[in-house]
């Protein structure tokens, strides 16, 4: 096949192209620039896509012998990855800038583009593995469960996946994509993985929301509505969350309270007691398929809310344009703007946007 391999200048993704390399595919290497701040740097594992990341990128390349570009995808990736973070943070909802990253840039736009120019497949490092089942393509967690990424992946569609190429799912340990890249003389094989949120590399999300959102004074609330503090702006508040909530009333019981919910109209935080974020039903109208068809009745399956959670059995049920899902035992601090990825033993089914959630505790109890 003719392959575009996306690197992002780390070592999965070097070690992903070096195999697409030797399995005889024609490839050629791509990083993408996300960012108009040219002399953004990266600072340990804190960050991504930045210069250092294009150098590294650039010398994989040249060890692979393969042709390599930089494609300037900032505009697109301030619009629908860093606007979409800000508007979810603004409407109260709590959102995976890296789920909007896979679906917008680089399943969606990166593809496109790569598509136009008579690529077979964009090649990543992801970890996740594709399956030829009796429906297509099938997308699957990956052997190593502790670097599984089929969760991120669960926005991916039919399409999508008959042009992907995820070279690393059956690997068993992130120790040895290490040991080959040291192997094949990749100056990356001991480079830090990444984390946290690649736009905000100091990780001070609150102070950068602040900035982008603005803060305004408002009222903390227990689940009567009776005021028992203040807080300098709601978007800084996220469900579950202990620390930081400055109560100028105690529970009744002395116990520490968490945030239930974000209400951005009336700028209020709404706090109780942990186990109030025990969640009995989460609902959503934003949902895709992961190369299945639609279901066209109520079905089985596991929900995973989080990237790392453990999947949970739930029964899942689609009617009037809503995807609603009930676990077999209460999740723990949903938030909606979460993506709930639904699964069928390791493949994944699809995915869907939390826009709803119901909790397991009445006001009362």
């Amino acid at each position: 096949m003719r392959i575009l391999a996306a690197m992002s200048g780390g070592v999965d993704s070097a070690v992903a192209a070096a195999r697409a390399v030797e399995a005889g595919h024609d490839v050629v290497g791509v990083h993408l620039a996300l960012s108009r701040a040219g002399g953004t740097l990266r600072t340990g594992s804190r960050g991504c896509c930045t210069i250092e990341d294009a150098m590294d990128a650039r010398r994989a390349a040249d060890r692979l012998g393969i042709p390599f570009y930089v494609w300037d995808f900032s505009e697109r990736f301030r619009d629908d990855v860093i606007e979409d973070f800000v508007a979810e943070y603004r409407a109260g909802r709590t959102p995976n800038p890296c789920m909007r990253c896979n679906e917008k840039i680089k399943f969606a736009a990166l593809l496109e583009r790569a598509l136009e120019l008579g690529f077979d497949a964009v090649c990543t490092g992801h970890y996740a593995t594709l399956v030829d089942g009796p429906e297509g393509l099938e997308l699957h967690r990956a052997s190593d469960a502790a670097k599984d990424q089929s969760y991120v992946l669960g926005v991916l569609n039919a399409e999508q996946l008959a042009h992907t190429y995820f070279p690393l799912g059956s690997t068993p340990s992130k120790a040895l994509v290490r040991a080959e890249a040291e192997e094949r003389g990749l100056t990356v094989a001991h480079k830090p993985d990444s984390h946290d949120i690649c736009f905000i590399p100091d990780g001070d999300t609150r102070g950068w929301l602040a900035e982008k959102v603005g803060a305004e004074r408002g009222d903390i609330v227990d689940r009567t509505g009776a005021v028992v503090g203040a807080h300098d702006g709601a978007h800084a508040f996220t469900v579950g969350q202990r620390r930081g909530l400055q109560l100028g009333v105690p529970a009744p019981d002395g116990k520490p309270r968490f945030v239930l919910e974000v209400r951005p109209v009336s700028n209020t935080v709404v706090v109780g007691p942990k186990e109030a974020l025990a969640t009995a039903e989460i609902a959503g109208e934003r949902y895709s398929w992961a190369g299945r068809p639609q279901p066209a009745g109520p079905f089985a399956c596991h929900v995973q809310i989080r990237a790392h959670a453990e999947p949970v059995p739930a029964a899942a049920t689609l009617a009037d344009g809503v995807l609603t899902v009930v676990p077999a035992e209460p999740f723990d601090g949903v938030a909606p703007g979460q993506t709930a990825v639904l699964y069928d033993g390791t493949r994944v089914i699809g995915q869907f946007t939390i826009d709803r959630t119901v909790s397991a505790v009445p006001i009362d109890a």
